[in-house]
């Protein structure tokens, strides 16, 4: 066996494991980085991101609530003033879904191992001196993971609608092209992330002492529970789709590339 490594000289045994440990942890650093990297730039283009032939709307611009948002992408109103340029439409929305996933009892645990090494890995000790846990802030703040489940729940139902939406044949009735079929395997995911949150599990079956008096709100916790034990997957699955759909929007939008039709 290899010899441990340790954290300062021979105060503390870091930890015993020889296996590449640190590399679940890195990847998802550098995933979660990427996904912000491009949220950051893509949210402040403000640009490419509604196609009027197809009616397809790129997801970080969903719902549009802003007078600033081009003719067509709003199907929802415009409650909100065109502020500044760099005050682009997500400013809304994007809070809310930020701080579903911020929240989320899994990425809690990925962010926390990957930026903070809290711990790094298991059976690896962290290099703080102090745990607090979530008793102060900002950690505070992942009490309100709740609430903002009610938000995502909402934010998905209007993708849905979005999605609804592009079956909108470019020669009028319905069409079908690539982008709809990526935003509707798009919402499915969101919907399965969404609702194999731990939250809505015990908004389903918390609270019950005898679950054979509750027949319906049982058969319900049994399917959010199994759903639940693929919210990792459905996690990064729904985060990738996300961004993939949104690249595809603005790609169509900004004339790279015509949508592929497979009806009308």
């Amino acid at each position: 066996m290899a010899a441990p490594t340790t954290t300062s000289g021979p105060r503390r045994t870091r930890t015993l494991r020889t296996d590449r440990w640190w590399l679940p942890p890195l990847g998802t650093a550098l995933g979660l980085s990427a996904f912000v990297v491009y949220g950051l730039v893509r949210t402040f283009m403000n640009t490419w991101y509604w196609v009027p032939e197809q009616h397809y709307l790129a997801p970080f611009f969903s719902p549009c609530l802003s007078e600033a948002c081009v003719p067509g992408a709003s199907h929802l109103g415009t409650p909100f003033p065109d502020l500044a340029p760099w005050v682009p439409p997500p400013v809304f929305v994007l809070p809310f879904v930020l701080g579903f996933r911020l929240t989320c009892y899994y990425y809690r645990k990925a962010y926390y191992r990957a930026f903070w090494l809290s711990p790094p890995a298991c059976a690896v000790t962290e290099p703080h001196r102090r745990y607090t846990g979530e008793s102060r802030l900002p950690l505070l703040l992942q009490n309100a993971h709740r609430y903002f489940f009610y938000a995502a729940v909402l934010v998905a139902a209007v993708l849905t609608y979005d999605t609804v939406l592009a079956f909108h044949g470019v020669n009028g009735g319905v069409g079908v092209g690539l982008g709809t079929l990526l935003m509707v395997v798009n919402v499915v995911l969101l919907w399965g992330y969404t609702l194999s949150c731990h939250s809505c599990r015990h908004l389903v079956g918390g609270r019950i002492n005898h679950f054979s008096r509750h027949p319906v709100r049982y058969r319900l916790w049994t399917w959010v529970s199994r759903l639940n034990g693929r919210h990792m997957s459905l996690a990064w699955a729904s985060l990738f789709s996300v961004a993939l759909v949104d690249l595809y929007v603005m790609l169509v939008a900004s004339g790279a590339f015509p949508d592929p039709r497979l009806i009308n």
